[in-house]
């Protein structure tokens, strides 16, 4: 039902989005789990570091939910831990993102001319490079830690970011109110600012709630590699690893993080669908 009120945009998508059950499920999960793992330190049963090589890796039981590993350290312990890292290197590693990528975009799409096919020749022999290379040069030259892993992902992910700003940018920059802004003597700051950034804010968060399951994947691909964080601190994508080394005998040691993990992606990807149905104004014809 329609609200009995003249309605902005962003009301509109408001309403749309909370008609969206798969995108409200998958919020309300996301909300969950980043909560679940940010208590990590009250939630946790064990230390996610502590070892217990005489207990090994046991199966699930009432005195550890999702069971040990081979070192006897708690699955549930590691998991929550392991879930902040994942999260916070999706989260951060999307900031790091959309600051180089819409500000690229924005630059290269505004300026047009001989500065946008420059500045778009970069991206393109950026993108040439192997990303699993650059990482690890990245890790041979300063040495392997969780903010390497931010700057690296990050560093990589804001080529396609700079690419849709880009669009918008040359689509938004030839609109009347653009045309009247630059004949009242705006400065070029103040129109990027004030007329294009607002109104390609739509596409940047649709395709930043989609980047984070793209970031994920990354970590938890480099983390596969043996590239990720240092033990003992732990990611999903490092339990997996060890879950597939160790499957055949142990096989709840690569279903508990490889649930988490797939079910995290698919809620935030139900999510992103729903802000792009939701903030496309072609849906809110009637």
């Amino acid at each position: 039902m329609n609200p009995p009120f003249a309605k902005s945009l962003w009301t509109d998508a408001w309403y749309r989005l909370c008609r969206n059950k798969a995108a409200l499920a998958g919020f309300g999960y996301i909300a969950v789990m980043a909560m679940l793992c940010a208590s990590a330190p009250v939630l946790a049963p064990y230390a996610f570091e502590s070892t217990n090589l005489d207990l090994g890796a046991t199966p699930p039981s009432f005195e550890h939910w999702l069971g040990t590993d081979v070192l006897g350290r708690d699955l549930l312990s590691r998991l929550l831990y392991g879930g902040r890292i994942s999260l916070m290197v999706g989260v951060l590693a999307t900031l790091v993102s959309l600051s180089i990528g819409v500000s690229y975009g924005l630059v290269s799409g505004f300026a047009g001319g001989w500065v946008d096919s420059v500045m778009m020749r970069m991206i393109e022999i950026i993108y040439s490079l192997p990303f699993t290379i650059f990482v690890i040069l990245l890790t041979v030259v300063f040495g392997r830690s969780i903010f390497l892993i931010f700057i690296a992902i990050g560093a990589v992910e804001w080529l396609t970011m700079a690419r849709i700003v880009r669009g918008q940018a040359l689509s938004l920059k030839v609109q009347e109110y653009v045309l009247a802004a630059r004949a009242l003597g705006q400065s070029p700051g103040k129109i990027i600012t004030r007329h294009l950034l607002p109104n390609m804010l739509g596409p940047v968060i649709v395709y930043a709630t989609l980047t984070i399951p793209s970031v994920m994947l990354l970590e938890a691909f480099v983390s596969f590699l043996g590239l990720g964080v240092q033990a003992p601190m732990t990611s999903w994508g490092i339990l997996i690893k060890d879950g597939a080394d160790a499957m055949e005998q142990y096989p709840w040691l690569l279903i508990s993080p490889s649930l988490a993990f797939s079910l995290t992606l698919f809620s935030l990807n139900f999510l992103g669908d729903g802000l792009r149905d939701a903030l496309d104004p072609r849906s809110s014809q009637h």
